[in-house]
């Protein structure tokens, strides 16, 4: 079977975006899920028991993604997508608020035919399961074993992502384009796009290797983002908060803000994010804690940073990652532009 067909996996449905499937009841869900409270080492976790019962659309098709704990790069994944609107409220994990793209294998969902009409429950509910289950398998399993100091350490399916995809998934593996168009992951254009920024960054990684005069601009990757010049890095609190209007700052101006590892007090500041700046958008949250992929440990930032509505990494640069995390903002790199929404 070619990466291309159609799965023929028990459970599997062969889905593709924009088709409409209905979440199953949390019991079928719970008859999937081994010991660990996982399907293919994929958790599946307390958050994503609201769904349960509703009806809802296929955003993305969930076949591979870009590994951000050890940059390996991309990795394949099986029978999996993302729904529209079912992002992670972190709810069951200390309350991080990464509000990650939640991963559904198809297992967990039943297509819905379009003359079949609506359950008539309640949009919100969320039928409950057995508590002599779920309790064990989804509560307890969203922690790992404390540190050694006992600080409390998470697990979520971002943790276990190089688990539930341990396929590497290489760049020449050009069935993964075929399946981005056939699914509808992107179109023939935006595909292709991807493909050369590809390319064009390979080629300026074995640049590095010549001389600084023979590179094209010092070898960078598509997107053009530049080490910044300081050592300590500026800071600015111009107290956003959510609803307030921005406009996200030139990309020179966030460059200079940055240090060598084109960080700014930690946080990088990445091609992709490059891509929105001069645009505008909203406040949608200001993040205090998230949840680290590597450890579990839930960091707690000194200064809280913004994430902003509708402003997510697209994967032009990344091969059409479907994964769509969503980027965070210091607030020195955003300028405000309107009254609160």
């Amino acid at each position: 079977m070619t990466q291309f067909e159609t799965s023929t996996r028990p459970g599997a449905l062969g889905l593709r975006v924009g088709e409409v499937v209905e979440v199953r009841d949390a019991e079928e869900i719970l008859a999937t899920l081994d010991e660990k409270g996982e399907l293919d080492s994929l958790p599946f976790m307390p958050e994503m028991l609201r769904f349960c019962g509703r009806r809802l659309t296929v955003h993305k098709v969930a076949h591979k993604l870009c590994d951000t704990m050890t940059g390996s790069g991309m990795r394949r994944m099986r029978d999996a997508v993302h729904l529209v609107d079912a992002r992670c409220d972190g709810s069951a994990h200390g309350g991080c608020q990464t509000s990650c793209s939640l991963y559904w294998k198809e297992a967990w969902l039943r297509r819905v035919d379009p003359d079949e009409p609506a359950p008539d429950a309640a949009p919100d509910a969320a039928p409950v399961p057995a508590p002599g289950r779920s309790l064990p398998i989804l509560e307890v399993n969203t922690r790992r074993e404390p540190g050694e100091d006992g600080e409390t350490r998470y697990r979520c399916q971002a943790t276990e992502l190089l688990r539930a995809a341990p396929e590497p998934l290489p760049f020449r593996d050009l069935s993964q384009y075929v399946t981005d168009v056939r699914v509808g992951n992107a179109g023939v254009l935006a595909t292709l796009r991807t493909v050369f920024f590809g390319l064009f960054n390979r080629f300026q990684r074995i640049s590095r290797r010549l001389p600084s005069w023979m590179r094209f601009r010092d070898g960078m990757e598509w997107g053009f983002v530049a080490p910044g010049p300081n050592t300590a890095t500026p800071t600015a609190e111009t107290g956003l908060q959510p609803g307030d209007l921005v406009r996200v700052k030139p990309r020179d101006a966030i460059v200079a803000t940055l240090n060598n590892g084109r960080l700014n007090r930690g946080m990088g500041f990445e091609e992709e994010m490059a891509r929105y700046c001069g645009r505008e958008a909203r406040v949608r949250a200001r993040v205090e804690r998230c949840i680290d992929e590597k450890t579990g440990r839930m960091l707690q930032m000194k200064s809280p940073c913004i994430i902003l509505d509708g402003v997510v990494c697209a994967g032009v640069y990344k091969a059409n990652c479907p994964r769509e995390f969503v980027p965070f903002w210091r607030e020195i790199w955003l300028e405000r532009v309107g009254e609160r929404g």
